[in-house]
């Protein structure tokens, strides 16, 4: 009985999915398609019943690969699927930085043509007025990394971040 626990135990760690990894793969999978394909590979075990986060990372990766569909009615198919995973995931968790943070990546960097940014200002601002109550050090970075770089900021917007 303990050696079957411990085999449960061990293959249930194993399938967990590692945050930091999740973000590091984000954060690169735009830069090409076998970056975009590569996570969503990681994430295609993700339900819409699995943590938020993960759900929002997963629906903005599903957004990311309709660049890579054939025919734009299958491309805009495919993004809005997506963009359904991120919207769920907001609206499950509205107060959650990181989901929102996700979302505003995506908008940012979406076709405009799919006009998927009536949100944009919105999150923009509550991932600023919010980025001083975030309790993890590595997702402050993160966010914070994000934003330095983004063309989407202004210069006033980024000095909001790094003031102590």
């Amino acid at each position: 009985m303990k050696i079957v626990i411990i085999f449960l135990s061990f293959l249930a760690l194993s399938f967990t999915h590692d945050l930091a990894e999740i973000r590091l793969l984000y954060k690169e999978a735009d830069s090409s398609k076998q970056n975009t394909l590569a996570l969503n590979k990681k994430l295609e075990s993700i339900t819409k019943k699995d943590d938020k986060v993960l759900v929002a990372y997963k629906g903005s990766v599903i957004a990311m690969t309709a660049k890579y569909a054939k025919g734009s009615k299958q491309k805009t198919q495919v993004f809005k699927n997506g963009v359904s995973w991120v919207e769920l995931a907001i609206q499950e968790e509205p107060e959650n930085i990181e989901i929102r943070f996700v979302r505003l990546s995506l908008q940012q960097n979406s076709p405009k043509i799919l006009k998927y940014n009536k949100h944009l200002e919105e999150d923009k601002r509550f991932v600023l007025s919010n980025f001083n109550q975030i309790q993890s050090l590595e997702l402050t970075s993160y966010i914070k990394d994000y934003i330095l770089h983004s063309n989407n900021f202004t210069e006033e917007e980024k000095n909001v971040i790094s003031q102590p």
